[in-house]
C-alpha cells in the first residue's frame, strides 16, 4: 500500500511496489496522505514514487468489471485524484522508475513535472488498444498537458515512448538512470518548496479550468 516519507520540505509519496493499479483501497490510501501532505505548514512540495517494475498500470479493470454497477462512482473516484493532483498547492514532481501506462500516465501527468528512467520502461496511452476509450475529463487532462501533435499520437496510436522519446516528445521533463529517479525528483522538488501556498493552487485551478471541469463528469460511457 502507498507510503508518506518527508525529506526536509518534500514529502515523497511512494504509491506500492506492484503494479500499483487504482483499486479503491488504494485510492482512499493514496487520498489520506494527500490529506497529510495538505495539512502539513510551511514550505513543501511532492514527489510521487514507486518502486520495482511499474509506477502504476492505471484502472484496475478485474475490478471494474466485477463491479460494473460501481463503474460511474470509481470513475469518478480516479477522475477526482487526476483533478487534485492537478491542482495540488505546490510543485508536485513524478518520479517514474519503471512502466507507466493508461490512468498511471494519466497521472504522471497531472503532476508538475516528470523524471523517466532513461533506459528502460515505457510511457503509454493503450486504450486505442484494450478497446477502453478515453472519457472526456480524461482527454482534456492529456490535451491541456501535452502538444497537441504528442497529445493525437499518444491516444490515437498508443504509441509507447521510452524514457528519451519521452523526452524529446515532451512528456517527461528529464531522464536519469535507475537508481537516480527519485533523487532527481526530490531534487528538482526542492528548488520549489518555497512556492507551496494557496497562490500555487489557484493558479494551476485557472489554468486547467476546463480539464477541471470535465473531470468533474460524474456519468461516464467506457465502451
Amino acid at each position: 500500500m502507498p507510503t508518506l516519507d518527508r525529506q526536509d520540505g518534500v514529502f515523497v509519496l511512494d504509491i506500492g511496489d506492484t503494479e500499483n493499479r487504482f483499486h479503491p483501497d488504494w485510492l482512499a490510501a493514496v487520498n489520506a496522505l494527500l490529506d497529510e501532505v495538505e495539512k502539513a505548514e510551511g514550505p513543501r512540495a511532492l514527489v510521487t514514487a514507486a518502486s520495482g517494475k511499474f509506477f502504476s498500470n492505471g484502472l484496475d479493470l478485474e475490478w471494474l468489471f466485477a463491479n460494473a454497477d460501481r463503474a460511474d462512482e470509481y470513475v469518478g473516484g480516479v477522475q477526482a485524484l487526476l483533478a487534485r493532483v492537478l491542482t495540488l498547492p505546490m510543485v508536485t514532481v513524478a518520479a517514474l522508475q519503471g512502466h507507466t501506462f493508461a490512468a498511471g500516465a494519466m497521472l504522471s501527468l497531472a503532476h508538475d513535472f516528470r523524471v523517466m528512467r532513461g533506459d528502460r520502461g515505457f510511457w503509454c496511452l493503450p486504450e486505442a488498444e484494450i478497446n477502453i476509450p478515453f472519457t472526456a475529463g480524461m482527454s482534456a487532462l492529456i490535451q491541456a498537458r501535452l502538444a497537441p501533435r504528442t497529445a493525437h499520437e499518444a491516444m490515437v496510436t498508443a504509441r509507447r515512448y521510452g524514457g528519451h522519446d519521452a523526452l524529446a516528445a515532451g512528456v517527461v521533463d528529464r531522464t536519469a538512470e535507475e537508481d537516480a529517479v527519485r533523487r532527481t525528483a526530490v531534487e528538482l522538488a526542492a528548488a520549489h518548496t518555497a512556492k507551496a501556498g494557496p497562490t500555487v493552487g489557484t493558479i494551476k485551478t485557472r489554468m486547467y479550468a476546463r480539464a477541471l471541469e470535465a473531470l468533474q463528469e460524474k456519468e461516464f460511457t467506457l465502451n
